[in-house]
């Protein structure tokens, strides 16, 4: 029997859940296998019986022995993985045999760019883990976690997983949402809106982030208040430079809504935006992105009734170092139609998968998502996504690695391909910036994410 289908009863439980009843809480008995044959983070410690999938050895905390590493000083992640080929390749061709273990997007996009587009498979590794204090805080939340205000909050603890051990679809989107991950950051980040001809138009950012969630002097305090902050100065496309958006997240959707305001350039004033969110196009994405696509799913869960469909084995990228190297230049990267094989990596692992429908009554370009979360950081790392009529439209996926300064993952490079128009936004690139992502240097506060900030980033 597969995993996927030892977990069909959990999907029966989450269908009955989805209309915001009540949400059990796990007992005693099954919060204590976090540590022993689950990992802290809930996930399966052993490999699978093939052993493709290793076990979780969690030997490293931050950098490995014996690497070379500068905290919090933007330099780009060191490949530690470097000197390993892959194992094999998925093609058109032979992708027949691996089909249980590929999603529907991943499929079509092996058919749809039958001569061109590979999944480069490598040795597995489950060799980073999480600090004791976070998993202790994980396992607190296993057993009084829940989520409340009909799905739209959770009453859990600052800095970690609030469910290790989902029971329903509504805990993993929220496992996606609130998850250990850097409390500051300062991101130069280029997006390459690249056309089914090979035309790239690009648009640049500088963001500054605030996520409240993982302070670490917060780390297991009730979660609420604000969740995070974000400050975001527009560079490219030269039509947006100059703009500001400043967000504030909500950790409660249910009595609160996140807060925005923009500073336009053309008439120097701020105004606050009414709504932000939701299937609001990205700014210098080219309409490719919508702003609850950022790491696959953020804000308000409110729109979709979430389904929990099991745990599978599938090839996702992970250990995702290659392709965030100075050396990568976006002339070879960003290829027609696709990114280039060449600097993806792939591995088995198990994932959560989580299926959201439309609700009835709501708005949305997309009517389904589904999303497929590495059990190893709750974090989700692809999606395919359904148009109106309920065809697969859109193939997503993101490259995490693990950063030795945060000592969590960190979601680097994603893609978002249109199946349709033979397209795809590279987003989060930073490979040519001078620097990479300054994490957890900890010098930002509140008081920088305010209309005032706004007004004074943008002069």
């Amino acid at each position: 029997m597969s995993e996927l289908m030892k977990t069909a009863p959990l999907a029966l439980a989450a269908g009955l859940l989805a209309a915001g009843l009540a949400h059990a809480k796990v007992p005693a008995s099954e919060a204590e296998r976090l540590g022993k044959d689950l990992t802290c983070s809930g996930a399966i410690k052993a490999g699978n019986k093939e052993g493709t999938i290793p076990e979780f050895t969690g030997k490293w905390l931050g950098a490995p022995p014996g690497v070379a590493f500068q905290p919090h000083s933007g330099k780009h992640p060191v490949d530690i993985y470097a000197n390993e080929k892959p194992l094999f390749q998925i093609t058109a061709d032979n992708m027949g045999q691996y089909l249980d273990k590929l999603s529907p997007g991943q499929q079509s996009m092996l058919k749809k760019y039958a001569k061109t587009y590979r999944i480069p498979v490598y040795q597995g590794h489950r060799d980073f883990r999480y600090t004791d204090e976070v998993c202790a805080v994980t396992k607190k939340n296993a057993l009084d976690a829940e989520v409340a205000e009909n799905g739209l909050s959770i009453k859990g603890r600052l800095g970690a997983l609030n469910f290790p051990i989902p029971k329903n679809g509504l805990e993993l989107i929220w496992n996606n949402l609130l998850n250990t991950r850097e409390y500051t950051a300062y991101v130069t980040r280029d997006s390459a809106n690249v056309l089914s001809n090979g035309t790239i138009n690009y648009g640049r950012t500088e963001s500054t982030d605030l996520d409240r969630y993982n302070v670490p002097d917060l780390l297991g305090k009730p979660a609420e208040g604000p969740m995070a902050y974000n400050l975001t100065k527009y560079l490219l496309p030269e039509r947006d430079r100059g703009g500001v958006t400043v967000a504030v997240e909500p950790t409660n959707f249910g009595d609160e809504k996140r807060l925005t305001w923009a500073y336009d350039p053309g008439t120097r004033r701020v105004r606050q935006v009414p709504e932000f969110g939701f299937d609001q196009p990205m700014t210098g994405t080219g309409g490719r992105m919508t702003i609850d696509s950022d790491r696959l799913f953020n804000g308000s869960p409110e729109r979709y009734n979430w389904k929990l469909v099991g745990r599978k084995e599938m090839f996702i990228p992970a250990n995702a170092y290659k392709i965030h190297q100075p050396s990568v230049k976006y002339a070879s990267l960003l290829t027609p139609e696709h990114p280039n094989p060449d600097y993806l990596r792939y591995e088995l692992r198990r994932v959560w998968v989580t299926e959201g429908t439309l609700k009835e009554g709501y708005r949305h370009l997309f009517s389904k998502r589904v999303m497929f979360l590495d059990e190893d950081t709750g974090q989700a790392v692809a999606t395919d996504i359904y148009d109106s009529r309920g065809e697969l439209w859109q193939h997503a996926f993101i490259n995490y690695y693990y950063a030795f300064d945060v000592k969590a993952w960190y979601s680097g490079t994603s893609f978002y391909h249109d199946l349709n128009a033979g397209s795809y936004l590279a987003y989060n690139l930073f490979q040519e910036r001078e620097k990479g992502p300054v994490l957890n240097k900890g010098d930002v506060n509140e008081s920088m994410f305010t209309p005032a900030a706004a007004r004074s980033a943008g002069k």
